[in-house]
Order: structure tokens, then sequence, then C-alpha cells
């Protein structure tokens, strides 16, 4: 297939994918005019059936709790795929250009300026993404968005620092132990709700006083738990592209990665 045939093709699938995507708009209810009545009745009854005032969350991790699992699993599954692509072969070169050049120019090294305002949003930036996590029950949030909050701390250290610096506050082993600890706890606890004769998933732990961060009983615990498989997921994720795009040098005796 030749170049004209292939740009012919995407016009034509892109147009079709256009007109689809305003098919879809066209069926929705214009701005302020949710139609319901499923919103409103888990408004109504979150707070008095679950003890969590955000009906967001409360809807991910507990009354459509299995399908948030198997969405949660095809995070941890494609984590896996594009390790398994990105995993060094055989043939992989270990030579690379100079330190300061990428495909023909020069790269200016870190300003201390950036250096600073980076390594001063880490500790923030850690506290905020825990907060998002231990609150999703509360406040918006909740595990997914507090995860990619606390995988965004060591990708600031590498943009504000060098790859040494990366590889020193993570770690590939223990990202792909936390991730599979995130994503095996939430089906678990799913399955402790059988041995209580409940059905699966049933939030069976006590519900807490409303506005508490331990309230809304197994809400808390998967939300932390899907904070750990997301925020270790996308480590294990930077850890895997960094390795492929920055391999080592032989500068005299020493090996080092390069930054």
């Amino acid at each position: 297939m030749n170049h004209q045939m292939r740009t012919a093709l995407f016009l034509a699938g892109g147009l079709g994918f256009f007109c689809f995507y305003l098919w879809g708009l066209h069926g929705l209810p214009g701005f302020g005019h949710y139609p319901g009545p499923y919103g409103d009745i888990i408004n109504a009854l979150t707070v008095y059936q679950r003890h969590a005032t955000d009906a967001v969350t409360a809807v991910n991790f507990d009354y459509r709790g299995f399908d948030t699992l198997g969405e949660e699993f095809i995070l941890f599954t494609s984590v896996m795929g594009a390790n398994l692509l990105l995993r060094k072969q055989k043939d992989d070169r270990e030579e690379d250009p100079p330190l300061d050049r990428a495909d023909g120019r020069i790269v200016p090294p870190t300003s201390d300026a950036i250096r600073v305002a980076g390594l001063a949003l880490v500790v923030p930036i850690v506290v905020f993404g825990l907060y998002t996590v231990a609150h999703g029950q509360l406040t918006p949030g909740g595990g997914f968005q507090g995860g990619v909050i606390l995988a965004s701390m060591p990708l600031i250290i590498y943009l504000c620092g060098d790859y040494n610096a990366f590889d020193r506050v993570t770690s590939h082993l223990l990202s792909e132990i936390a991730e599979a600890v995130g994503a095996g706890g939430y089906a678990v606890t799913g399955v402790i709700a059988i041995f209580f004769g409940l059905p699966f998933l049933t939030n069976f732990i006590p519900l807490g006083q409303t506005g508490d961060v331990l309230s809304s009983g197994t809400i808390f615990v998967i939300s932390v738990l899907t904070g750990i498989e997301v925020a270790a997921g996308l480590v294990v994720l930077m850890i895997s592209f960094f390795a492929q795009a920055l391999v080592y040098r032989k500068p005299g005796n020493e090996n080092r990665r390069l930054p």
C-alpha cells in the first residue's frame, strides 16, 4: 500500500469517525438538562446507604464496582503488555549518541530555576496525591485520580534532574509488586464478601461516620488499592520507556545510564 492509499484510507476512516462522533453528540441532552433518573436516585441514596458524600466514587467502587474492577485490570494488562514489548532483547545495542545530543540536536542542561521549582513541588504533589486517594469518598477524586498524581512525582524528579535521580527514587521490582497488590487486593476485597455469605464486592465493612476519612466501608479500601495500582502501573511504564529510550554507555570502564 503506497502513501496515497494510506492517506485516503485514513481520511475516509477519520471522516466516518467524525460523523459518528457528531451523531453521538446530537443525542446528548443539553447542558444543564440532566434527563435522569439514575443520577437523581444515586444522589438521593448515596449518603444514606454508603455514608459517602461523593456519589461518583460510590458508583465507581460500590454500586458498579464489578465494572470498575474490569477497568482496573485493563490498565493492569496494558502495563504488562507494554512492559513485555519494551523488554530488552538479545540483539539490543548498548551504544548511544553523546550524552548532550538527541536526534542530531543539542539538549540544553536543566536550568537551576527548573530544578528548584521541580524539587519544591515534590512534597506538595505527594501530599495532594495521598489526599486525593484517601478522600475520594468525601470529595471529587479517588484512587484513579490520586494514583496519577502520585505517579507524576518521579516524573518531575526526572524532568528537573536526570535519569540517575529518577533511577534512585524508583524500583522496577517494587513497582511491579505494588501494582499486583493493588489490582489483586481489589479482587480479594470482593472475594472476602463471599466468605461472609454476601454477593461479590458487597460493602461488608462498617460504614462509619459520614464525613470521616475512614467512612464508607469498602469504598475507602478499594480507592486506596486502586491508587496503589494506578501509581505503580504508571511508574512501571515510565521505567520501561526510559530503559528503552535511554540506553547504556560505557565511558571508560564504568557503566552508567544516560540522563
